[in-house]
Protein backbone atom coordinates (compact mmCIF):
# COMPACT_ATOMS: atom_id res chain seq x y z
CA UNK A 1 0.00 0.00 0.00
CA UNK A 2 1.59 3.54 -1.42
CA UNK A 3 2.47 5.73 2.00
CA UNK A 4 0.46 8.23 0.96
CA UNK A 5 -2.75 5.55 1.55
CA UNK A 6 -2.34 3.91 4.68
CA UNK A 7 -4.72 3.42 7.23
CA UNK A 8 -5.02 6.16 9.97
CA UNK A 9 -5.21 5.29 13.66
CA UNK A 10 -7.93 3.71 13.95
CA UNK A 11 -7.91 1.77 10.93
CA UNK A 12 -9.80 4.53 8.83
CA UNK A 13 -8.05 6.06 5.66
CA UNK A 14 -6.03 9.50 5.90
CA UNK A 15 -7.35 12.50 4.58
CA UNK A 16 -5.00 12.30 1.19
CA UNK A 17 -7.04 9.10 0.48
CA UNK A 18 -10.01 11.25 0.34
CA UNK A 19 -9.71 11.94 -3.22
CA UNK A 20 -9.75 7.97 -4.06
CA UNK A 21 -12.81 7.05 -4.93
CA UNK A 22 -12.63 10.45 -7.59
CA UNK A 23 -9.30 9.28 -8.80
CA UNK A 24 -11.38 6.01 -9.60
CA UNK A 25 -14.16 7.26 -11.46
CA UNK A 26 -12.29 9.38 -13.67
CA UNK A 27 -9.53 6.47 -14.04
CA UNK A 28 -12.63 4.13 -15.38
CA UNK A 29 -13.41 7.03 -17.37
CA UNK A 30 -10.30 8.37 -18.70
CA UNK A 31 -10.07 6.27 -22.21
CA UNK A 32 -14.05 6.49 -23.08
CA UNK A 33 -14.48 8.82 -26.07
CA UNK A 34 -16.21 12.22 -25.83
CA UNK A 35 -19.32 10.87 -28.40
CA UNK A 36 -22.86 10.97 -27.35
CA UNK A 37 -24.64 7.52 -26.57
CA UNK A 38 -20.73 5.71 -25.53
CA UNK A 39 -20.89 2.85 -23.24
CA UNK A 40 -19.33 3.10 -19.94
CA UNK A 41 -17.10 0.60 -18.35
CA UNK A 42 -19.17 -0.02 -15.98
CA UNK A 43 -23.13 1.12 -16.12
CA UNK A 44 -25.25 1.53 -13.36
CA UNK A 45 -28.14 3.22 -14.85
CA UNK A 46 -28.71 2.33 -18.59
CA UNK A 47 -31.42 4.54 -21.18
CA UNK A 48 -32.46 2.63 -24.53
CA UNK A 49 -34.68 4.88 -26.65
CA UNK A 50 -36.60 6.72 -24.70
CA UNK A 51 -39.07 9.12 -25.35
CA UNK A 52 -41.83 11.72 -24.02
CA UNK A 53 -44.15 13.71 -25.91
CA UNK A 54 -46.67 16.46 -24.51
CA UNK A 55 -49.02 16.77 -27.53
CA UNK A 56 -46.81 17.89 -30.47
CA UNK A 57 -43.51 18.87 -28.33
CA UNK A 58 -40.94 16.41 -27.60
CA UNK A 59 -39.95 17.23 -24.30
CA UNK A 60 -37.96 14.02 -24.13
CA UNK A 61 -35.59 12.00 -27.02
CA UNK A 62 -32.62 10.00 -25.63
CA UNK A 63 -31.45 6.87 -27.93
CA UNK A 64 -28.53 5.70 -25.42
CA UNK A 65 -27.02 6.75 -22.15
CA UNK A 66 -25.33 4.94 -20.07
CA UNK A 67 -24.03 6.52 -16.65
CA UNK A 68 -21.10 5.31 -14.90
CA UNK A 69 -21.05 3.48 -11.29
CA UNK A 70 -19.47 5.38 -8.80
CA UNK A 71 -19.01 8.47 -10.26
CA UNK A 72 -20.67 11.65 -10.07
CA UNK A 73 -22.23 12.72 -13.46
CA UNK A 74 -23.34 16.23 -14.66
CA UNK A 75 -26.53 16.89 -16.45
CA UNK A 76 -26.60 20.23 -18.04
CA UNK A 77 -28.19 22.41 -20.37
CA UNK A 78 -30.94 24.84 -21.34
CA UNK A 79 -33.71 25.38 -19.56
CA UNK A 80 -36.37 23.11 -21.30
CA UNK A 81 -34.39 20.94 -22.38
CA UNK A 82 -35.96 17.99 -20.46
CA UNK A 83 -33.61 17.59 -18.05
CA UNK A 84 -36.26 17.31 -14.96
CA UNK A 85 -38.49 15.52 -17.69
CA UNK A 86 -35.72 12.55 -17.56
CA UNK A 87 -35.45 12.48 -14.41
CA UNK A 88 -39.32 12.12 -13.58
CA UNK A 89 -39.22 9.22 -16.24
CA UNK A 90 -36.21 7.43 -14.61
CA UNK A 91 -37.76 7.65 -10.74
CA UNK A 92 -40.92 6.45 -11.75
CA UNK A 93 -42.89 10.17 -11.53
CA UNK A 94 -43.61 10.35 -15.32
CA UNK A 95 -44.04 7.43 -18.22
CA UNK A 96 -42.43 7.62 -20.91
CA UNK A 97 -44.14 7.22 -24.42
CA UNK A 98 -41.58 4.33 -25.62
CA UNK A 99 -38.31 3.10 -24.11
CA UNK A 100 -36.72 1.29 -21.56
CA UNK A 101 -34.55 2.05 -18.84
CA UNK A 102 -32.57 -0.16 -15.84
CA UNK A 103 -30.62 -0.39 -13.03
CA UNK A 104 -27.92 -2.49 -12.37
CA UNK A 105 -29.78 -5.04 -15.15
CA UNK A 106 -33.07 -4.74 -13.80
CA UNK A 107 -35.84 -3.03 -15.62
CA UNK A 108 -37.50 0.31 -14.30
CA UNK A 109 -39.90 0.45 -16.93
CA UNK A 110 -43.79 0.47 -15.76
CA UNK A 111 -42.73 0.92 -11.77
CA UNK A 112 -44.02 3.32 -9.58
CA UNK A 113 -41.72 5.96 -7.60
CA UNK A 114 -41.76 3.24 -4.41
CA UNK A 115 -40.75 0.43 -6.59
CA UNK A 116 -37.88 2.45 -8.29
CA UNK A 117 -36.65 3.59 -4.36
CA UNK A 118 -37.03 0.35 -3.09
CA UNK A 119 -34.53 -0.90 -5.87
CA UNK A 120 -32.09 1.82 -4.76
CA UNK A 121 -32.38 4.90 -7.10
CA UNK A 122 -33.48 7.86 -4.89
CA UNK A 123 -33.84 11.38 -6.10
CA UNK A 124 -34.73 14.98 -4.77
CA UNK A 125 -36.66 18.02 -6.33
CA UNK A 126 -35.84 20.98 -7.31
CA UNK A 127 -38.88 22.40 -5.55
CA UNK A 128 -38.26 20.03 -1.82
CA UNK A 129 -41.42 17.99 -0.75
CA UNK A 130 -40.36 18.56 2.87
CA UNK A 131 -43.90 18.13 4.69
CA UNK A 132 -43.77 21.05 6.32
CA UNK A 133 -46.46 20.46 9.18
CA UNK A 134 -44.02 17.13 10.75
CA UNK A 135 -40.90 17.80 13.20
CA UNK A 136 -37.31 17.33 10.77
CA UNK A 137 -37.03 14.21 12.60
CA UNK A 138 -40.41 12.71 11.57
CA UNK A 139 -39.64 13.92 8.59
CA UNK A 140 -36.78 11.36 8.40
CA UNK A 141 -38.31 8.76 9.66
CA UNK A 142 -40.52 8.61 6.51
CA UNK A 143 -37.54 8.41 4.56
CA UNK A 144 -36.88 4.57 6.23
CA UNK A 145 -37.28 1.69 4.56
CA UNK A 146 -39.45 -1.55 5.45
CA UNK A 147 -40.56 -0.26 8.30
CA UNK A 148 -42.59 -3.12 10.38
CA UNK A 149 -44.99 -0.64 12.35
CA UNK A 150 -46.63 0.41 8.84
CA UNK A 151 -48.69 -2.85 8.73
CA UNK A 152 -52.08 -2.06 10.58
CA UNK A 153 -51.77 -5.84 12.36
CA UNK A 154 -48.26 -5.03 13.83
CA UNK A 155 -49.20 -1.76 14.28
CA UNK A 156 -51.10 -3.09 17.48
CA UNK A 157 -47.91 -5.01 18.62
CA UNK A 158 -45.38 -2.48 19.86
CA UNK A 159 -42.54 -5.51 20.69
CA UNK A 160 -42.15 -6.31 17.17
CA UNK A 161 -41.12 -2.55 15.33
CA UNK A 162 -39.91 -0.68 18.39
CA UNK A 163 -36.68 -1.96 18.20
CA UNK A 164 -36.58 -0.91 14.42
CA UNK A 165 -38.06 2.25 15.24
CA UNK A 166 -34.76 3.13 17.68
CA UNK A 167 -32.72 1.90 15.47
CA UNK A 168 -34.09 4.20 12.63
CA UNK A 169 -34.34 7.39 14.77
CA UNK A 170 -30.40 6.71 16.06
CA UNK A 171 -30.14 6.35 12.12
CA UNK A 172 -31.66 9.60 11.33
CA UNK A 173 -29.94 11.23 14.05
CA UNK A 174 -26.41 10.82 13.08
CA UNK A 175 -27.79 12.17 9.66
CA UNK A 176 -29.20 14.74 10.82
CA UNK A 177 -25.91 15.22 12.75
CA UNK A 178 -23.51 14.72 9.64
CA UNK A 179 -26.18 17.42 7.95
CA UNK A 180 -25.55 19.86 10.67
CA UNK A 181 -29.77 19.75 11.18
CA UNK A 182 -29.61 18.12 14.66
CA UNK A 183 -30.26 20.90 16.39
CA UNK A 184 -33.61 21.48 14.19
CA UNK A 185 -34.94 17.83 15.13
CA UNK A 186 -38.15 19.11 16.99
CA UNK A 187 -38.75 22.13 14.53
CA UNK A 188 -41.29 21.85 12.29
CA UNK A 189 -39.55 21.58 8.75
CA UNK A 190 -41.97 24.41 7.44
CA UNK A 191 -39.52 26.79 9.66
CA UNK A 192 -36.27 25.70 7.83
CA UNK A 193 -34.60 27.75 5.44
CA UNK A 194 -34.18 26.76 2.00
CA UNK A 195 -31.24 25.51 1.92
CA UNK A 196 -32.00 23.61 4.81
CA UNK A 197 -34.73 22.08 3.32
CA UNK A 198 -32.57 20.83 0.44
CA UNK A 199 -30.21 19.35 3.31
CA UNK A 200 -32.84 17.68 4.76
CA UNK A 201 -34.38 16.39 1.45
CA UNK A 202 -30.32 15.04 0.68
CA UNK A 203 -30.50 13.54 3.93
CA UNK A 204 -33.95 12.15 4.09
CA UNK A 205 -32.72 10.25 0.58
CA UNK A 206 -30.12 8.96 2.19
CA UNK A 207 -32.20 6.90 5.31
CA UNK A 208 -32.84 4.20 2.49
CA UNK A 209 -29.26 3.42 2.01
CA UNK A 210 -29.68 4.40 -1.84
CA UNK A 211 -27.30 2.89 -4.67
CA UNK A 212 -27.79 5.79 -6.92
CA UNK A 213 -29.06 9.64 -5.89
CA UNK A 214 -30.37 11.42 -8.50
CA UNK A 215 -30.20 15.50 -7.01
CA UNK A 216 -32.93 17.99 -9.31
CA UNK A 217 -30.40 21.51 -8.97
CA UNK A 218 -29.28 21.09 -5.36
CA UNK A 219 -28.27 24.11 -5.66
CA UNK A 220 -30.98 26.24 -6.73
CA UNK A 221 -31.87 29.14 -4.61
CA UNK A 222 -29.70 27.90 -1.63
CA UNK A 223 -27.68 31.15 0.33
CA UNK A 224 -24.23 31.29 -0.88
CA UNK A 225 -23.20 30.58 3.00
CA UNK A 226 -24.73 27.06 2.52
CA UNK A 227 -23.56 26.16 -1.09
CA UNK A 228 -20.13 25.08 -0.07
CA UNK A 229 -21.91 22.83 2.56
CA UNK A 230 -24.30 21.10 -0.22
CA UNK A 231 -21.36 20.65 -2.52
CA UNK A 232 -19.24 19.07 0.19
CA UNK A 233 -21.84 16.47 0.56
CA UNK A 234 -22.49 15.76 -2.73
CA UNK A 235 -18.51 14.92 -2.76
CA UNK A 236 -19.50 12.80 0.59
CA UNK A 237 -22.07 10.15 -1.43
CA UNK A 238 -19.61 9.20 -3.59
CA UNK A 239 -17.14 8.79 -1.13
CA UNK A 240 -19.85 6.49 0.45
CA UNK A 241 -19.50 4.35 -3.23
CA UNK A 242 -22.66 6.05 -3.94
CA UNK A 243 -23.76 6.92 -8.14
CA UNK A 244 -24.84 10.49 -8.35
CA UNK A 245 -26.44 12.02 -11.22
CA UNK A 246 -27.15 15.70 -10.82
CA UNK A 247 -28.86 18.65 -12.61
CA UNK A 248 -27.33 22.14 -12.11
CA UNK A 249 -26.56 25.64 -14.26
CA UNK A 250 -23.71 26.79 -12.77
CA UNK A 251 -20.62 25.43 -14.81
CA UNK A 252 -18.52 26.33 -12.15
CA UNK A 253 -20.34 23.63 -9.85
CA UNK A 254 -20.50 21.63 -12.20
CA UNK A 255 -16.35 21.06 -13.50
CA UNK A 256 -15.93 21.34 -9.40
CA UNK A 257 -17.66 17.99 -8.60
CA UNK A 258 -17.97 16.67 -12.14
CA UNK A 259 -16.57 13.41 -13.24
CA UNK A 260 -18.46 13.42 -16.31
CA UNK A 261 -20.43 15.49 -17.94
CA UNK A 262 -24.03 15.05 -20.00
CA UNK A 263 -25.50 17.87 -22.24
CA UNK A 264 -29.41 17.75 -23.10
CA UNK A 265 -30.70 20.24 -25.89
CA UNK A 266 -34.24 19.93 -27.05
CA UNK A 267 -34.78 16.82 -25.17
CA UNK A 268 -31.87 14.93 -26.89
CA UNK A 269 -28.21 14.20 -25.64
CA UNK A 270 -26.07 16.48 -27.81
CA UNK A 271 -22.91 15.85 -25.96
CA UNK A 272 -20.92 13.86 -23.37
CA UNK A 273 -17.39 14.11 -22.03
CA UNK A 274 -15.11 14.87 -18.76
CA UNK A 275 -16.08 18.49 -17.72
CA UNK A 276 -13.32 20.29 -19.43
CA UNK A 277 -14.02 18.88 -22.90
CA UNK A 278 -17.60 20.50 -22.63
CA UNK A 279 -16.77 24.12 -22.90
CA UNK A 280 -14.55 22.78 -25.94
CA UNK A 281 -17.64 21.50 -27.78
CA UNK A 282 -19.35 23.56 -30.35
CA UNK A 283 -22.70 22.04 -29.98
CA UNK A 284 -22.85 22.99 -26.26
CA UNK A 285 -22.08 26.21 -27.01
CA UNK A 286 -24.21 26.84 -29.71
CA UNK A 287 -27.05 25.57 -27.56
CA UNK A 288 -26.41 27.97 -24.87
CA UNK A 289 -25.64 31.11 -26.84
CA UNK A 290 -27.42 30.42 -30.22
CA UNK A 291 -25.53 28.79 -33.24
CA UNK A 292 -24.57 32.48 -34.76
CA UNK A 293 -23.73 34.29 -31.34
CA UNK A 294 -20.52 35.15 -32.26
CA UNK A 295 -20.56 35.48 -36.26
CA UNK A 296 -20.55 38.65 -37.72
CA UNK A 297 -23.14 39.17 -40.35
CA UNK A 298 -22.02 39.73 -44.07
CA UNK A 299 -23.63 42.73 -45.80
CA UNK A 300 -26.04 40.51 -48.00
CA UNK A 301 -27.22 38.73 -44.36
CA UNK A 302 -27.63 42.49 -42.65
CA UNK A 303 -29.56 43.52 -45.67
CA UNK A 304 -31.51 40.08 -46.00
CA UNK A 305 -32.18 41.04 -41.97
CA UNK A 306 -32.99 44.52 -42.61
CA UNK A 307 -35.66 44.00 -45.60
CA UNK A 308 -37.65 40.96 -43.71
CA UNK A 309 -37.96 43.61 -40.60
CA UNK A 310 -39.24 46.34 -43.16
CA UNK A 311 -41.83 43.73 -45.04
CA UNK A 312 -43.22 42.68 -41.19
CA UNK A 313 -43.89 46.46 -40.08
CA UNK A 314 -45.46 46.99 -43.44
CA UNK A 315 -47.68 43.73 -43.19
CA UNK A 316 -48.51 44.56 -39.26
CA UNK A 317 -49.47 48.28 -40.13
CA UNK A 318 -51.63 46.97 -43.55
CA UNK A 319 -53.20 44.82 -40.75
CA UNK A 320 -53.54 47.86 -38.26
CA UNK A 321 -55.06 50.00 -41.61
CA UNK A 322 -57.39 47.41 -42.79
CA UNK A 323 -58.81 46.75 -39.32
CA UNK A 324 -59.43 50.88 -38.68
CA UNK A 325 -61.25 50.94 -42.21
CA UNK A 326 -64.25 47.68 -40.93
CA UNK A 327 -64.26 49.35 -37.85
CA UNK A 328 -65.27 52.85 -39.49
CA UNK A 329 -67.39 50.64 -42.16
CA UNK A 330 -69.21 49.79 -39.40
Amino acid sequence: MPADEQPGPHGAATASTAGAPRRLAQAALRDVPWEVGVAKPDPAVVVDDVRRTFGGLTAVSVDHLEIQRGGITGLIGPNGAGKTTLFNLLTGFDQPNSGSWSFDGKSLSDLGPHQVARLGVVRTFQLTKALSRLTVLQNMLLGAQDQKGERFFSALVPGRWRAQERANTEKAMELLGRFKLDAKKDDFAGTLSGGQRKLLEMARALMSDPKVVMLDEPMAGVNPALTQSLLGHVKDLREQGMTVIFVEHDMDVVRDISDWVVVMAAGKVIAEGPPESISQNQAVVDAYLGAHHDAPLTIEEEDQVLAEAVARIAEEEGAEISSDDGEKAR
